[in-house]
């Protein structure tokens, strides 16, 4: 501590350079790492990825998972004869309206104004199964993946909301990501999408 001529002592300040945490940007740390995870920085602590370096392309990531039921409720939701109402279009705007939040959702997501977000279920009654299908589309520096992983799930909740009562069985499977495009990454198709291209 020195003193000070107008007051009580205070404590010296050492002089020198300001130490400034390095910047990493996400294409930098790929570079280097490509197995490195982005939401991470160098301490380890969970950060929003700084997009701001990198172009503008068009994105699209679509997403797919399934809701397993009994058959006679898979029937009931085909019929729309359920105390809720009609379940198919009901999961569909929960779906869009889900994927229009998913940085509100997701912590570290960033919020994007989407061009185009669609959900489309098919019923297969006999198989006790609703299949839902997810597209987000738009023109950004970050993909739209969460956005349409976001809408299958949203959209599979309220499907289980919407049946609950007439049966507890149901269950949420296989969610996941089938297809996206654009950005540094480029185009990636899972297998099951590729197979189905060739039959």
């Amino acid at each position: 501590m020195r003193p000070d001529r107008d007051g009580p002592p205070r404590p010296r300040v050492r002089r020198g350079r300001c130490p400034v945490q390095e910047h990493w940007t996400p294409d930098a740390r790929m570079a280097e790492d490509p197995t490195k995870l982005t939401h991470l920085d160098e301490a380890g602590r969970a950060q929003m990825v700084d997009v701001g370096g990198k172009p503008v392309t068009a994105r699209l990531a679509v997403a797919r998972g399934t809701v397993r039921m009994s058959p006679a409720t898979a029937r009931r939701v085909q019929e729309g004869d359920l105390p809720k109402g009609d379940v198919v279009a009901t999961a569909r705007l929960a779906g869009i309206m889900a994927a229009k939040r998913t940085g509100e959702l997701v912590p570290l997501c960033h919020p994007l104004g989407l061009d185009f977000v669609d959900v489309r279920l098919s019923i297969e009654a006999a198989a006790g199964r609703v299949e839902i299908e997810a597209e987000a589309r738009l023109q950004a520096r970050t993909g739209v993946e969460m956005e349409a992983l976001t809408a299958v799930s949203i959209a599979a909740l309220t499907i289980i909301d919407m049946c609950k009562a007439i049966d507890r069985g149901l269950v949420i499977e296989n969610v996941r990501l089938v297809r996206k495009s654009g950005g540094r990454s480029g185009d990636w198709v899972a297998p099951e999408i590729a197979s189905e291209a060739r039959s």
